[in-house]
């Protein structure tokens, strides 16, 4: 198989959208940089325990333990924030480790000053990034009591307490306002993959009943050709002549259909399908009660709506000429009684429905085209001449407006 040329999509190298993985542990080096920039960003906040450290007013054992304090909780609160933020179940080692977080910080402050009181900043935004909403919102306040607690013990000024139970209390309910912001945008991401995957399946189902129709259409008519064709040889050459030249332009026809339905612009008219499906039973020596020129259009049919109708005679003329072994095929195409619908009827005098075999594929897929345009279908085998019986109809929309149709008769 060829190598695939052009750029790779996100998913597959994992570099792009690196701003949407901040909500996720890293999966690269790229996205654990940025990750990492941005917590960073906010380390400048703990110039003032380090600065106190590095004032030499402190003894030699309050220094080393201040130092192993501050790298014990950074270190803490660095895991915490790339490894769990946003999960939605948290092991039983988070919740212990955020618990030795306030403890750091509340034994800091209170054995080397309010320079430290900045730790519980931390803390909060921790617990905002860590601990489920549930959990989270209760825990917020209680690290900005904490602050405000440490504060009064070592006789803080109000001013600086106050200037940090703000962003301490604003921070972690502002993490946790992100944290919601980034669950949603997975979930935005999750329904943007679903509806693509449901657009490909959808366009799966209309590329196969498409192919359906078409092939086992043009198919059949082939085979007739091909058995007129050869009985035909050896006494009659020139008709047997035209009966293949039938079958080419047939084949081209359907090559063309096959590509126009691969490319989705196929929609085939009602019309074109009544004088096809007389050309298609005359051609099976079935005698086809319809007259095609009884169908001049309706104004009030939409497109799709007159392609699912087109399809629908389409799928049932092919299958009386495969399955039916019926003499006599009546086509009927009326305007429903209050001029709200359009009904194609096709019925056969053949051997009607298998007992005990369901609908086959091409059924189930012109059920299926009929209800997206917003019709009904019916099949069943109880023709009034012993066959079998498909009814579809499709709305008419629009304004009423004087149609040019006559219904059909003999």
């Amino acid at each position: 198989m060829a190598e695939r040329k052009g750029p790779r999509p996100p998913w597959q190298t994992g570099t792009a959208d690196d701003t949407l993985a901040m909500g996720r542990v890293p999966e690269n080096r790229r996205q654990a940089m940025v990750k990492l920039l941005w917590v960073g960003m906010w380390m400048l906040y703990l110039a003032s325990p380090v600065t106190d450290l590095l004032d030499g007013h402190h003894s030699l054992l309050a220094l080393i333990a201040g130092w192993i304090g501050l790298v014990g909780f950074v270190i803490t609160y660095l895991t915490l924030v790339f490894l769990r933020t946003n999960q939605d179940h948290q092991p039983l080692w988070v919740p212990i480790t955020l618990a030795a977080l306030c403890l750091l910080a509340v034994v800091l402050s209170l054995t080397l000053g309010d320079s430290w009181l900045v730790l519980f900043v931390y803390a909060a935004v921790a617990m905002g990034a860590a601990v489920p909403p549930v959990h989270s919102r209760w825990a917020i306040p209680m690290v900005t009591a904490l602050l405000f607690g440490c504060g009064a013990l070592i006789d803080a000024t109000d001013d600086l307490v106050v200037s940090l139970g703000i962003p301490c209390f604003l921070g972690g309910f502002a993490m946790l306002g992100i944290r919601q912001l980034i669950r949603t945008m997975r979930e935005l991401r999750e329904a943007r993959r679903t509806i693509a995957d449901l657009a490909a399946t959808e366009e799966r189902l209309r590329l196969a009943r498409d192919l359906h129709d078409l092939l086992g259409h043009s198919l059949s008519l082939i085979t007739l050709k091909s058995e007129l064709a050869g009985r035909m040889l050896p006494g009659r050459p020139e008709d047997a002549a035209a009966q293949v030249a039938d079958i080419e332009r047939v084949s081209r026809q359907a090559l063309v259909d096959v590509r126009e339905a691969v490319s989705g612009y196929r929609r085939p008219t009602l019309a074109v399908e009544l004088a096809g499906a007389r050309a298609v039973l005359l051609a099976a020596g079935i005698e086809a009660d319809l007259d095609p020129a009884q169908w001049a259009g309706h104004e009030r049919l939409g497109a799709d709506e007159e392609g699912a109708l087109a399809w629908a005679l389409r799928e049932a003329v092919t299958n009386v000429v495969r399955h039916s072994g019926a003499g006599r095929c009546v086509i009927a195409v009326t305007v429903g009684a209050d001029a709200d619908a359009i009904a194609l009827t096709v019925s056969d005098d053949g051997r009607g429905a298998e007992p005990g075999r369901g609908p086959g594929n091409g059924l189930t897929g012109l059920e299926e085209r009929l209800l997206l345009a917003g019709g009904r279908f019916e099949a069943s085998g109880s023709g009034a001449g012993g066959g079998f019986v498909v009814r579809a109809s499709v709305p008419l929309v629009g304004t009423v407006v004087a149609a040019e149709f006559s219904p059909s008769g003999d």
